[in-house]
């Protein structure tokens, strides 16, 4: 899959996830078969499933050696039928205390692990932040009047 000068070929959708630095590091981990932990899988799924199709998902899914095709299946099915929005990064560095494998490789740098700044998502999903946001400031909001 790597060419001499070290560029990986892919497809237009496995490239745009590149443009993310921990998502290329979630990629090329797959690809080398690495054991990306329970977290790094939901992470990578909740994320391109954006750029990908439900095969090319399983397909990467399925490098990792600790997931069979059931549970790769399971864990698309549970990202799509709760419309799980990408993670922020604070999320992900919950979900990344919670298992060995670095997901967020340089967790230091404050950029890292935010796909909002490198990728381009399908408008739904901001629209659905956006709801959610709203939701959650009404509910504040009555939390206050109630206590007030």
């Amino acid at each position: 899959m790597t060419d001499t000068q070290g560029e990986r070929a892919g497809t237009p959708g496995q490239e745009a996830l590149r443009e993310n630095g921990m998502m290329r590091h979630l990629l090329e981990s797959l690809e080398a078969g690495k054991d990306i932990g329970h977290f790094g899988r939901l992470v990578f799924a909740m994320v391109a499933r954006h750029f990908l199709d439900e095969a090319e998902l399983k397909q990467l899914l399925l490098q990792d050696p600790a997931c069979d095709e059931a549970q790769a299946l399971s864990l698309i099915e549970q990202v799509k039928a709760r419309d799980y929005s990408p993670p922020r990064r604070e999320k992900v560095l919950q979900f990344q205390a919670q298992q060995d494998f670095p997901i967020i490789p340089n967790p230091e740098d404050p950029d890292a692990g935010n796909v909002y700044k490198d990728l381009r998502f399908p408008e739904h999903v901001y629209a659905h932040i956006s709801e959610y946001r709203e939701q959650k400031a009404h509910v504040h909001e009555e939390e206050a009047a109630h206590s007030a």
